[in-house]
């Protein structure tokens, strides 16, 4: 029992390191060499957990191999494009100038139901607002209306815009205080008193959510009572 433990433990780490080298994608954004990646090490980290026969050292180093390996094609992406392409696939355009490219559908399995489920996830119902429709690498399909469907800026109606868009900074989180964020934002304790007295708490354990942006924005919420 103790064996089983330290195994699934020693692979779970070895695992969730390696595909931190992966980059930070999401499972539907992974690309095809990820996507088998991630399979196969799944699978091999599943035998030594299961087969106490089986030495360790012979699923680590498998699993070690791969992640190497994925390292390998990922700095060969970067360096090559034809690699890059050869690996990865290239975009195709599904719509161009608001025409359907039916051989492009057909040479990537593209249904016109799965066309118009991708389109209406995007708020598009009408095929003749499409410009240009890309299905990328990763399965995900990019689209681009015509102008005229786009929402107005305030740039195109000659507005003058002020620009206070700001990055916030979290300060205090679920209870536990953020030092090097509180320094990073150019705070000190001083500061984080006076938001203190200012919303009735006596301790940063007391707040939920403190954030402040480069605006001087604070947002501080209270926990609430359980």
């Amino acid at each position: 029992m103790v064996t089983a433990f330290f195994r699934t433990v020693l692979l779970y780490f070895i695992i969730i390191i390696g595909l931190r080298f992966m980059g930070k994608r999401q499972i539907g954004e992974l690309e095809p060499t990820e996507l088998v990646l991630t399979m196969l090490l799944s699978d091999l980290a599943s035998v030594p957990m299961q087969d106490f026969g089986i030495p360790l050292l012979n699923g680590v180093v498998p699993i070690l191999t791969l992640l190497a390996l994925s390292m390998l094609l990922s700095y060969f992406n970067l360096r090559c494009i034809r690699f890059r392409s050869l690996i990865c696939g290239e975009p195709a355009v599904i719509i161009r100038n608001g025409t359907l490219q039916q051989k492009a559908m057909r040479q990537n399995r593209l249904t016109v139901d799965e066309l118009m489920e991708e389109l209406r996830s995007q708020g598009i119902s009408d095929l003749d607002s499409v410009k240009y429709a890309i299905l990328e690498t990763n399965g995900q399909l990019s689209v681009l209306p015509y102008p005229a469907q786009q929402p107005v800026t305030p740039q195109q109606m000659g507005l003058d815009v002020e620009d206070d868009v700001y990055l916030p900074t979290i300060i205090v989180n679920d209870g536990r205080l953020i030092r090097r964020n509180l320094r990073a934002a150019g705070l000190d304790e001083r500061w984080l008193e006076k938001q203190l007295k200012k919303n009735k708490v006596k301790g940063t354990e007391q707040i939920y959510f403190l954030s402040v942006d480069n605006g001087g924005r604070v947002i501080c919420l209270p926990k609430e009572a359980t």
